[in-house]
């Protein structure tokens, strides 16, 4: 599983995103674990070494220990994401809008514009979120309006 990780999901998804996203902020990002000595001594671990009940990283828990308050690491693992609802009811709103609007959908005849100006009305009163579903039909749009 570690060795699928490393060879698609590291290299294929997390430092692409990295990547794209120091270099959009003109900012020089470090991978510093995986320095080729480190990766090498890593992979020399057993699996005792690297897990300890349901708890992974116990080495480098170990090292931060001693440098840094349990506070910063001591924690659940927490994923980070986009507020795409958010930025969908605000900053993006007029965007979408135009890219949602009912006659343009009709006369296109690819979405229902019925269904989708109902979900972009839950969205938008919070009703529900459908922030998934309306940036599929965004990016489809955004790309139609690019390429006719």
């Amino acid at each position: 599983m570690m060795l699928s990780d490393l060879e698609n999901y590291l290299v294929d998804d997390i430092l692409v995103k990295v990547d794209r996203a120091s270099m959009y902020n003109s900012l020089e990002c470090r991978a510093p674990f995986l320095d080729y000595n480190i990766f090498q001594e890593t992979l020399k671990l057993k699996n005792n070494q690297l897990f300890f009940k349901s708890e992974g990283k116990i080495i480098l828990k170990k090292i931060l220990n001693e440098y840094l308050p349990k506070k910063l690491f001591k924690r659940p693992k927490m994923g980070f994401g986009i507020p795409m609802s958010d930025w969908l009811k605000g900053p993006l709103k007029e965007w979408a809008e135009e890219l949602l609007g009912e006659s343009r959908l009709r006369s296109q005849g690819f979405f229902y514009p019925e269904v989708v100006r109902k979900m972009w009305s839950e969205h938008l009163s919070g009703a529900r979120n459908w922030q998934s579903q309306l940036w599929a039909v965004l990016m489809f749009q955004a790309w139609l309006e690019n390429n006719e």
